[in-house]
């Protein structure tokens, strides 16, 4: 994977984790599972309207906007709900939520597939939960695709 591809904010986050020791890699996804951004107010109470991340191991929801809230016209947002008794989950789905929002919809759909073996945590983690960081993301560029394709 090239760094061109990469936007900062995903470059960034990947190298704070591999910069870390692997058990600090842990802690920093714990941190990151408490930092999963709310819902908007007009998701909150409608839940129905994010698409269950089926990869996951726990209940994930995702929604993605395309130049709403004020935003400029490309410009993505991705919500996410993970339940808080599944920390490395809600930590896969913040890192995502905050290393995506703000980009352009090309940005996002620029970022490797592989982008969730390339933070340090394979080692730490099943092969499963990677799997449904990498679902994702996946959904997140497919519900991109379709919004920018609007």
């Amino acid at each position: 994977m090239t760094d061109a591809a990469l936007p900062q904010p995903l470059a960034e986050i990947r190298d704070d984790f591999l910069a870390l020791s692997l058990n600090d890699r842990l802690q920093l996804l714990l941190e990151f599972s408490d930092e999963l951004p709310a819902l908007p107010p007009r998701l909150q109470g409608h839940e129905d309207e994010l698409e269950r991340v089926e990869e996951c191991q726990s209940p994930v929801f995702i929604a993605v906007t395309v130049g709403e809230d004020g935003d400029a016209p490309d410009v993505v947002r991705m919500h996410a709900t993970a339940p808080r008794e599944s920390p490395t989950t809600r930590g896969f789905a913040s890192i995502l939520a905050q290393g995506l929002s703000g980009l352009t919809a090309e940005q996002v759909l620029a970022v490797p597939a592989d982008y969730p073996l390339t933070i340090g945590l394979s080692e730490a983690v099943s092969p499963l939960r990677i799997r449904g960081m990498v679902g994702m993301l996946g959904r997140v560029q497919r519900q991109v695709r379709a919004l920018a394709t609007d």
